[in-house]
């Protein structure tokens, strides 16, 4: 009985089957069992369970679907045409642009001379003498002050008495009780060391014995004293002095003394030396009978207030001012000087016209600014007691900031000069409002001046032509900054200030 059962068993056993046979081992597949003496087979365990998604194979669509996607062939044309549409505006205001850049006028500044950029600064050895007559301290104590004079922006200094005045046919002779020869050539080389040039002040001296003798026909002594002053100016020449000085109404301004001068001056300046002739303007106009063209004269100094031996009135000083705003910078560069004496109030405007005007301000002891130095004045040219140490103090930063003003802005150097009538010395509101503008491409800088003792407003019609805002650049009273409208500008007694003008919406913004 029990043998049929067994090989039941066995026969059931050999008749089983595992399902998905035949096909990988997968989820759900049952494996039949391994021979015990088989290799075990590690793949059965490490066959993933899920089998992985297929890759999406990326191409490139063809021209067909890209003119489909876009839209047709129709709308592709459309886009084409207008991104060059758009390089070509570009391209066309780009070119518009340059051409407007190219073409529009611009300011060219015109190459200026050592004079026409420097600062001349008037000096007296004698003021640095001792109470005693011959016994100096003058070299030295000049030299002493070089540093000094070249912070204020001086280029250039004008010695004046150093020469024997009259009758000097030989050419210029030393004032040997004042100064000797190495004194003044040592004086030559410390201002060179500072940077500074010399120009000598032949003022009041008379050359005019070599003409005298020529109207008298003694044709041999004639050269031979024009030798001698050729022979002397020479001299100076090569000891590096910048030009010389004289004054128009000295005997010797003449056309041949100015011709005999630039001859020897010209035999220097083609080895690229600038030498240069100076005159002295004496009177309230340059001696008309006397006046030559630029070509013998690089530069003319003329005085804001005319030499007097009074202090001058305000309505004196208003007058004054205006004849010279009215008279401009004429045909001859020239260099501006304060001149005659005024009162205190009037030295601050004095500096600041003196450093806005066309040209180049002329700097001497005895101005308000000049007084911070320790000299010896003439007693006409004693500082006034109000003078204190706090206001040459204001004086000074009054200075340094119109210095650094007329060196940062191109309108103060070659900018050219307009008066502006406000109103005038003849009408019934004298002294008046003086102001003039400077003007440089689209810069334009106002200068307004009141000389008189109330305060004053500008009338809103004064100039429609201008813009009607600014910004302070310079006031006399130091105090004066940020953006002002014109029209609500009001100036205190003996003010100036200067502006310079922006556009009303740049005001307003």
């Amino acid at each position: 009985m029990d043998e049929p059962r067994t090989e039941s068993l066995e026969g059931s056993a050999s008749s089983r089957m595992p399902l998905n046979a035949g096909e990988p081992a997968a989820y759900g597949s049952i494996v039949a069992a391994a021979d015990p003496e088989s290799p075990p087979r590690g793949d059965v365990e490490a066959a993933p369970l899920l089998s992985p998604a297929p890759r999406a194979v990326l191409r490139p669509l063809s021209k067909e679907e890209l003119e489909e996607a876009a839209g047709g062939p129709r709308w592709t044309r459309i886009r084409s045409r207008l991104v060059l549409l758009f390089w070509l505006t570009w391209l066309t205001m780009l070119g518009t642009a340059v051409f407007i850049v190219v073409k529009s006028p611009r300011p060219v500044a015109p190459p200026l001379r050592w004079w026409q950029k420097s600062l001349f600064y008037r000096l007296q050895p004698a003021l640095f003498m001792d109470s005693q007559p011959g016994s100096l301290r003058g070299i030295e104590a000049v030299c002493a002050q070089l540093a000094y004079i070249r912070s204020l922006g001086v280029g250039a200094v004008v010695l004046e008495g150093l020469f024997l005045t009259g009758a000097s046919p030989d050419g210029p002779v030393l004032n040997g009780s004042l100064v000797t020869g190495p004194q003044v050539d040592h004086l030559l080389k410390e201002s060179s060391k500072a940077g500074l040039r010399v120009v000598l002040d032949l003022c009041e001296l008379n050359f005019t014995a070599s003409t005298e003798v020529s109207e008298v026909n003694d044709t041999s002594a004639s050269p031979e004293r024009l030798s001698t002053v050729q022979h002397a100016l020479t001299s100076w020449l090569e000891k590096d002095v910048a030009g010389f000085a004289i004054c128009d109404t000295d005997p010797a301004y003449s056309e041949r003394t100015l011709t005999e001068w630039r001859r020897v001056i010209r035999g220097l300046n083609e080895t690229g030396a600038d030498r240069i002739v100076l005159v002295r303007q004496t009177g309230e106009e340059l001696n008309s009978t006397r006046s030559f063209n630029g070509s013998l004269v690089e530069v003319v100094m003329r005085s804001i207030l005319p030499p007097t031996h009074h202090i001058l009135s305000a309505q004196e000083v208003a007058e004054s001012m205006e004849a010279c705003l009215r008279e401009g910078a004429g045909a001859v560069w020239p260099s501006w000087t304060m001149g005659g004496r005024a009162s205190s109030e009037f030295q601050k405007l004095l500096l600041v016209l003196m450093m806005t005007l066309p040209g180049s301000p002329a700097l001497q002891p005895g101005d308000e600014l000049s007084s911070t130095l320790n000299v010896t004045l003439p007693e006409d040219q004693d500082v006034p007691s109000s003078n204190t140490d706090r206001e040459r103090r204001l004086a000074l930063a009054l200075y340094t900031s119109l210095s650094l003003s007329k060196a940062r802005e191109e309108a103060l150097v070659s900018g050219s000069f307009t008066m502006l009538s406000f109103n005038s010395s003849s009408s019934t509101l004298a002294p008046p409002i003086l102001g003039f503008l400077r003007s440089w491409g689209c810069v334009q800088i106002l200068v307004v001046l009141n000389v008189g003792p109330d305060p004053q407003s500008l009338d809103p019609h004064w100039a429609g032509g201008l813009p009607s805002a600014g910004v302070f650049m310079v006031g006399t009273g130091l105090d004066r900054m940020g953006t002002v409208a014109l029209s609500a500008l009001s100036l205190r007694p003996q003010e100036a200030v200067v502006i310079k003008l922006i556009e009303a919406r740049s005001f307003s913004e």
